[in-house]
């Protein structure tokens, strides 16, 4: 479900897995190897998204933007987790947003910054690299262990995997 809003249609990556009940309108663009999955609505209606390379965005996750003012921009090997919502944010390489988590305008991940599942990151909110945040709104805990770079980088390499079985027609196919 790819549709053209303004007269921009998105740009997705041939290497890109797009799943049919995902749905991308406007000026979007996805990078190379990056998977949007079931349910996901990626809306650059009133301001651009881009997301690059190696990106995982799972099921029924939400990206919008607001109005002139704060794009998304979603750099390489970023995860996000189901049910995650993002709105005028911009997220270094090898960020992770957990399950269920928002982050809402003008709040920058730095590279390695961990959202907790569940946290509401409040507007404005700057996140340096390598930091875990988590709560409601969310606060920086502390630096990232090594198990949880791992987790970071492991989640990435895993829906690369992912991401070739559903474009395989023998493993994934309408019935």
């Amino acid at each position: 479900m790819i549709y053209k809003f303004n007269n921009i249609i998105p740009k997705i990556a041939e290497s890109a897995m797009i799943a049919p009940s995902a749905e991308i309108i406007g000026d979007v663009v996805i990078g190379e190897n990056t998977s949007i999955w079931f349910q996901t609505l990626i809306r650059g209606d009133v301001n651009y998204i881009r997301i690059g390379d190696n990106c995982n965005i799972q099921d029924m996750c939400l990206i919008h933007v607001a109005r002139d003012l704060f794009p998304v921009e979603i750099g390489n090997n970023v995860s996000l987790g189901h049910r995650v919502t993002i709105h005028g944010a911009k997220l270094k390489d090898f960020s992770f947003v957990g399950m269920g988590a928002t982050l809402m305008d003008d709040v920058e991940l730095g590279e390695y910054a961990f959202v907790g599942a569940g946290s509401l990151v409040t507007p404005g909110k700057k996140i340096p690299s390598g930091m875990l945040v988590m709560g409601s709104p969310a606060k920086i805990i502390r630096e990232i262990n090594e198990k949880e770079k791992e987790i970071i980088e492991r989640t990435a390499r895993n829906y690369q995997k992912y991401k070739e079985n559903y474009k395989n027609p023998e493993m994934f196919s309408r019935v």
